[in-house]
């Protein structure tokens, strides 16, 4: 007769002890994964938040609230010293435009003539006076540039009293141009000056205590990021776009000599309402031909050039000088015609700057 084997070293008692470990584990990891300590943090987040108390809260759980996260720049790219890059947000956005109001033709039926006789009219025509129009330096100094850049120095205007407390910022844009005199006069005068030039060697220079030299090019849009990612030496941007990143409010100042990008450059600042953070507005316009990007035919284009300016009028924008270039070419649209020549320099102040 056969030994009977012992009932612990059968196959259905070695299942049921492995069971029961099974069991075992199972119930300890339950039981880990919602002990007590657990519970009350998570009931905590479903619940809605308490009321604000006067205690004060532990300085760890003060760190965590107010830790917050800043978008940084491109890498590899260097701020100047005067003006670091700023977060994006902060400052409230306005509803956008897409277009300027076109003002009503001069006449019934869409004339070249009429256009061009009322547009040069209003160019030439002050809108206010300015007893104290200084066409060099702020200063006095006898120094000369090649060509006037007139801003008025009235007492009533904010633009002398914040020259005198050094406190004013201009933002000169240019295109490889040489005559730099004004803007080494009002930097001199104590002028906070940032002048943008897309030829310069050096993506920031800084001369002397009040003058940047920044190799940037304003336009009037953004590139596409994927584009400007190949240009090693260029960058391009809306005025807009570098008074946030700089972390500028306002422009006292704004000298702009762009050979004939500046209609389209202007229509964007006043899309866009950066033009209400500019004090003066001193501009060089060219009529030989339309301009970049300025489509239609000749009394289209006019029409536009002149519905643009009465939108700085509208902005409480006020026209006090206006020099008429003889040594440029006497011409209009290409055109030996209405006496005109090919450059103006308009002098416009806010009369709301404060």
């Amino acid at each position: 007769m056969p030994k009977e084997r012992p009932l612990w070293r059968g196959p259905a008692f070695r299942l049921c002890l492995l069971s029961a470990a099974l069991f075992l584990c199972l119930q300890l990891g339950m039981r880990r994964s919602w002990c007590p300590e657990e519970k009350p943090r998570a009931a905590a987040a479903r619940a809605p938040p308490p009321a604000r108390s006067t205690e004060r809260q532990p300085a760890a759980a003060a760190g965590r609230r107010r830790v917050t996260y800043v978008r940084s720049g491109r890498r590899g790219s260097v701020a100047p010293a005067c003006c670091p890059l700023q977060p994006p947000g902060g400052r409230r956005r306005k509803a956008v435009r897409w277009h300027i109001e076109l003002q009503p033709w001069a006449s019934p039926t869409p004339s070249l003539n009429y256009e061009a006789l009322r547009f040069l009219k209003y160019i030439s025509t002050s809108q206010i006076s300015c007893e104290r129009v200084n066409l060099n330096s702020p200063t006095g100094h006898s120094e000369t540039s090649k060509k006037p850049w007139s801003i008025c120095l009235d007492e009533r205007f904010s633009l002398i009293h914040r020259i005198r407390s050094k406190q004013c910022r201009l933002y000169s844009l240019g295109l490889g141009n040489d005559d730099n005199q004004f803007e080494i006069s009002m930097a001199n005068s104590g002028c906070e000056v940032h002048r943008f030039d897309p030829s310069i060697k050096a993506a920031h220079i800084h001369e002397g205590q009040h003058l940047w030299y920044h190799r940037l090019s304003i336009d009037w849009r953004d590139p596409n990021p994927a584009i400007a990612a190949h240009k090693l030496h260029s960058n391009t941007k809306k005025l807009g776009t570098i008074l946030n990143e700089f972390g500028h409010q306002k422009i006292d100042v704004l000298k702009a000599d762009v050979e004939s990008a500046e209609w389209k450059i202007l229509e964007n600042l006043i899309l866009e309402d950066v033009v209400e953070q500019i004090g003066q507005l001193v501009v060089e316009v060219h009529i030989h031909w339309p301009g970049f990007e300025v489509s239609g035919n000749d009394s289209t284009v006019v029409r536009y050039w002149y519905s643009l300016l009465r939108e700085l009028e509208q902005k409480d924008f006020r026209l006090f000088h206006t020099y008429k270039d003889l040594s440029k070419p006497q011409m209009f649209l290409k055109k030996e015609a209405f006496n005109a020549s090919s450059c103006y320099t308009l002098s416009w102040v806010n009369t709301r700057w404060k």
